[in-house]
């Protein structure tokens, strides 16, 4: 019997700020298909290069806009207990990740230029090995989460 999956979601803001990503994302794939439709109007090559870079410029925007930020934050969970911390994310290949609490080193939130302006921040975990991060989580809940797991990290420390 398996064990349940983490009750914690991240932020629903985390959509919208994924979403721009994939709008940014779509621009650049914008302007190199308007440099290929240049470079084929120019150089007379076949029209399908045109419509292949119109295709992969609606693909992309399509599943990078629409598709994948809500599956991802469909399948985005976390928890935080005395003894570990366990991660669920992935689309296709869902990974599920238990951090023991004795294995924290230390714990950062992060936040960048559009994360700030949405009131986000990114938690990330190290251990001696890797770095795991929570996305996306609203600041103040980042904050109180940081302080919380290196205070049961430095408990489960002591312990040892």
């Amino acid at each position: 019997m398996g064990r349940q999956e983490p009750k914690m979601r991240i932020s629903e803001r985390a959509l919208t700020v994924w979403r721009l990503y994939g709008w940014i994302s779509a621009a650049f794939t914008l302007l190199a298909g308007a440099g290929v439709t240049t470079l084929a109007i120019l150089f007379d090559w076949s029209v399908w290069f045109i419509i292949g870079s119109a295709i992969a410029l609606v693909l992309e925007i399509i599943l990078f806009v629409f598709v994948l930020p809500t599956l991802k934050w469909k399948r985005w969970r976390y928890e935080v207990r005395e003894e570990e911390i366990e991660l669920q994310h992935g689309i296709f290949v869902v990974t599920r990740t238990l951090v023991p609490m004795v294995r924290v080193q230390h714990v950062d939130t992060e936040q960048g230029p559009i994360l700030r302006k949405y009131r986000l921040a990114t938690i990330s975990i190290s251990t001696a090995a890797t770095l795991h991060q929570i996305p996306a989580l609203d600041i103040d809940e980042a904050d109180e989460l940081r302080d919380s797991i290196s205070a049961l990290a430095r408990v489960a420390e002591d312990d040892v």
